[in-house]
């Protein structure tokens, strides 16, 4: 098994100091989204708002190559500059199943938006540069960040290994971005909480 990095977040100046914190929410209500319309219904059906409900995303129903925009619009998030790709470069490899999201048409980026707040997101990651995913509130104003300080690559000699966790928590998400200047990266595992 992986060796697992936590990562801390970097708390934007003006905000409380506990506005922005990174937790590991507990994952009891967790549904695993398809980007098929019909499984919508099935897994809404049984579960209870009680405790905070957590949408992880199935890319294995992408295929390679296809625009990830409203596939999860059913799930509550819609993409931007996304594709679905299969990784033939073994220096990023998924973390489960084939399949992971790459910023394009315009690489080192991508965003996604929520339909309604959400309170923690997070994905694995793994990039050729240093990468900040920021998250965002309805005014684009932002809540908090977390980064990946460096490169990541598999088979490198980056003390970091690929697919580490990168996650942020504050109230009232209604947008994230992964950026990384010049670099490409993919992600896999992507959830948020409600």
């Amino acid at each position: 098994m992986g060796k697992q990095v936590t990562l801390q977040s970097e708390q934007v100046s003006q905000l409380e100091p506990d506005v922005c914190r990174v937790e590991q929410f507990d994952v009891q209500n967790q549904i695993i989204a398809s980007a098929r319309r019909s499984q919508l219904e099935e897994a809404t059906a049984h579960f209870t708002v009680d405790v905070p409900t957590c949408i992880c995303l199935n890319l294995e129903d992408l295929k390679c190559f296809e625009v990830v925009e409203h596939q999860y619009e059913q799930w509550g998030v819609i993409f931007q500059n996304s594709i679905a790709i299969q990784p033939s470069n073994p220096a990023f490899p998924t973390k489960l199943g084939s399949t992971a999201l790459m910023g394009s048409p315009k690489g080192g980026f991508l965003e996604a938006t929520f339909l309604q707040p959400v309170n923690w997101v997070s994905a694995s990651v793994t990039s050729s540069q240093r990468l900040v995913l920021s998250a965002y509130d309805r005014d684009r104003q932002l809540l908090c960040q977390s980064i990946l300080p460096s490169a990541n690559l598999a088979n490198s000699d980056s003390s970091l290994s690929p697919n580490i966790l990168l996650s942020v928590a504050a109230k009232n998400i209604h947008s994230i971005t992964f950026c990384a200047f010049d670099g490409q990266f993919t992600i896999d595992e992507f959830r948020f909480c409600l």
